[in-house]
Order: C-alpha cells, then sequence, then structure tokens
C-alpha cells in the first residue's frame, strides 16, 4: 500500500498508481484539512483523524500512521480541495460520500468544539462532492449526538 501512495509523487507514474491508494490518501488529506484548519491539531483530534482512517479502510496502526504523514505532505503541497474531492467523485458512490463526510464530522467535534472553520472546510468538501445540503446536516446531526 505505501508503495503505491507514495507512487502518487512521481509524475511518470502516476497513470498505474491504484485507484484505492488514490482514494485513502485523497479522504486523509481531507480529513486532515478538517483537523487542522483551526491551527489546533488536538490530541483529540489526532486519535479521531486515526480511528476514522482505521475504520474507513481496514488499516493497521503503521498504515494509518503512513497514510497520516502522506496526507499532511500532499495537504501541504494542494492548492484546493478540488484535487482531493475530484478523486472522491471518480471512485466514490453517494454512501461511501456520506461515510466520508460524517467521518469528517466526527474529527471536527473530537474536541468537544465547533469551529466555524471546520464547518466551512466540511460545508465546501460536501459542496465539492455533490453532496446535498441535506446530507451535510444529517451526518453533522449523526456526528454530534452520543453514539
Amino acid at each position: 500500500m505505501l508503495d503505491a501512495i507514495k507512487a502518487l509523487f512521481q509524475p511518470a507514474e502516476a497513470e498505474s498508481v491504484d485507484s484505492e491508494a488514490q482514494l485513502r490518501l485523497a479522504c486523509a488529506a481531507l480529513m486532515i484539512e478538517v483537523a487542522t484548519i483551526d491551527r489546533d491539531f488536538s490530541d483529540e483530534e489526532q486519535l479521531a483523524l486515526a480511528e476514522q482512517l482505521r475504520n474507513h479502510f481496514s488499516l493497521s496502526e503503521d498504515e494509518t500512521r503512513e497514510l497520516c504523514e502522506l496526507a499532511k505532505q500532499e495537504r501541504h503541497d494542494a492548492t484546493s480541495l478540488h484535487q482531493f474531492t475530484r478523486a472522491v467523485n471518480e471512485h466514490c458512490d453517494h454512501s461511501e460520500k456520506y461515510r466520508l463526510l460524517e467521518s469528517m464530522w466526527h474529527i471536527a467535534y473530537a474536541d468537544g468544539e465547533l469551529d466555524k472553520y471546520e464547518e466551512h472546510i466540511i460545508r465546501r468538501a460536501a459542496d465539492l462532492m455533490h453532496l446535498a445540503h441535506s446530507d451535510f446536516i444529517k451526518a453533522k446531526l449523526s456526528a454530534k449526538s452520543p453514539q
């Protein structure tokens, strides 16, 4: 898996990269964007990020850690959310996009506070993934309510 993700950074091999690796990297970058947008990447958010990635993609702790590091770099180098949401739109159906949206909300709520920037970035991602406002609200309420 790590080799496939690393290949994303090598333009000559970009076309041969496994679409699952592209999707994992895109989803991780979107989740990291939510966790760091308020400039406070709390311990709770870091734990929630790792948990969401492990649950979303059935990853080991080492794979999760490696994916997070690669996604942080990719997010840092990105100029917008479009490259990530494009990958999601290409490889996910509505239910998978909704599940990602819920994961983003879980990360935003992990520290007990919802920052306006977190909500804004999730709204932008939902729009770019062509999810309805009702999905945005439903995912938000689902993540906010105690499990």
